[in-house]
């Protein structure tokens, strides 16, 4: 009865659900098309074989990382963002898209010079397979190019995204993904008079799109002169209050997302250990997975920015109730994607050129994916967008740190090098980190520490 309830009270709040619903179906849409593009990807790679899935999945592993310490970056700093834009505080806002701007290039370029200088090394730490790391590394040593690009897209991206602007960037998404399509159909496979370069080609459309994107974003930004247009001057007109507060804020997650992005590229470690057909299907079930869950990054994002303005503008009571309602929207959605997934599993596998073991590996692997959805979605509504929302960042980083490092590296490790099992059964050990995060991470929400006003 207090669900059905809890239901009546969202529909009759008019408000929350249109300022939710222009929120999430923006940045839905755009993780949309970012993932639907990296099915594209997956698949065109795919008809180079096996090998060539393995070696780009593997050396997307450090961009990976590398977007983690990004996502670290951006989601911290959009705290700080979401609430200082529901007071107005302009002038602030600036400050926090200057220090995101250093942090992410710094960022950006320890990844970028490691992956230009020796990606064959890089590889190697991912797979012993020398035929993948040379493969791999063709790739790596273009794609690395883009990694600053993609830090001053997203910055800007997450910043519009704090003070309610998310249709501009899905604009620019959606034609950057064109050039990108355009440009893996023509230098993959040597169409419109251009060489076949199979995954170097792929790496240099990625290069392409992503400078067109960041050009495109910055000069919208410039040219509407809105509150992240800011000057030179304005963003490192830094003061001590202020950087106390961003590092006080943000580090936590910063280093949340960095050891958590480690810890999931150890699983890899792991994987590529396991064979190409082991490789092969864990990427492509991860393509799939990304799929399924875009609309919980549109909700998750929803969360962190209405829940940062109203704590930001004082008004904790609404950021409570409005808590609520998205725990229950995600989890109805998590039971209509999981029952989606189940149903689709087969006829998306049959797009993949895989070999039928590999494809039998992948369907079980989904099925494990859709038996942790509802866990995993809690998880990533709570710990994204609710602790943050509020600086609870020292208790998310406990349990995204502690659900990989103490619980999913230590199956994975048993399950895939000791015991020597299927992947979907290591996946499914790997997966119980979710429900170690769900009861920790409950409790804690009940808690309501993450309820205050931080600026």
């Amino acid at each position: 009865m207090t669900i059905i309830k809890d239901l009546k009270n969202i529909t009759q709040d008019k408000k929350f659900i249109r300022k939710a619903i222009a929120i999430t179906v923006p940045i839905t849409l755009q993780a949309l098309l970012n993932t639907s593009l990296n099915l594209v990807d997956t698949v065109m790679i795919g008809s180079l074989g096996q090998s060539s899935i393995a070696a780009v999945g593997l050396a997307n592993k450090v961009f990976f990382v590398f977007t983690l310490l990004l996502f670290g970056i951006i989601s911290g700093s959009s705290i700080l963002t979401a609430q200082y834009f529901g007071k107005r505080d302009i002038k602030n806002i600036r400050r926090v898209l200057g220090m995101s701007l250093g942090i992410g290039l710094i960022g950006s370029f320890i990844f970028v010079i490691p992956s230009l200088i020796c990606p064959s090394i890089v590889m190697s730490i991912f797979t012993p397979n020398e035929n993948i790391i040379k493969i791999g590394a063709s790739y790596l040593a273009i794609a690395a190019i883009s990694y600053p690009l993609t830090a001053i897209t997203n910055v800007y991206v997450a910043l519009l995204r704090g003070i309610n602007q998310v249709k501009t960037p899905v604009v620019i998404t959606m034609f950057a993904i064109v050039i990108k399509i355009i440009l893996n159909y023509a230098l993959i496979f040597g169409h419109f008079g251009m060489p076949a370069l199979g995954v170097q080609g792929e790496a240099i459309a990625t290069l392409i799109a992503r400078t067109i994107e960041c050009t495109c974003i910055v000069l919208t930004v410039y040219y509407q002169k809105g509150p992240a247009a800011a000057k030179f001057k304005e963003l490192i007109s830094f003061n001590k209050k202020f950087v106390k507060l961003y590092f006080t804020t943000v580090s936590p997650v910063i280093v949340n997302e960095f050891m958590w992005g480690l810890g999931v590229t150890m699983y890899s470690l792991v994987y590529g250990r396991m064979g190409d057909g082991a490789v092969a299907a864990i990427t492509i079930t991860q393509t799939v997975e990304q799929i399924m869950t875009v609309i919980f990054q549109g909700i998750s994002a929803a969360t962190a920015v209405i829940l940062g303005n109203e704590l930001g503008a004082k008004k904790l009571e609404e950021a409570e109730i409005h808590a609520k309602y998205f725990i229950i929207l995600q989890f109805i959605c998590a039971l209509m994607m999981a029952l989606i997934c189940f149903v689709i599993r087969n006829p998306i596998i049959t797009l993949f050129n895989v070999t039928d073991i590999v494809g039998t590996d992948i369907s079980r692997c989904l099925i494990v994916f859709i038996i942790y959805l509802p866990f995993k979605i809690f998880n990533w509504v709570n710990i994204v967008g609710i602790l943050r929302s509020g600086g609870d960042t020292k208790v998310a980083l406990m349990l995204d740190i502690s659900g990989v490092w103490l619980v999913g590296i230590p199956f994975a490790y048993l399950g895939g090098m000791i015991l020597g099992l299927p992947i979907y059964y290591v996946y499914a050990m790997v997966g119980f980190e979710e429900v170690y995060k769900f009861i920790l991470g409950f409790r804690r929400y009940k808690k309501k520490v993450w309820l205050k006003n931080l600026v």
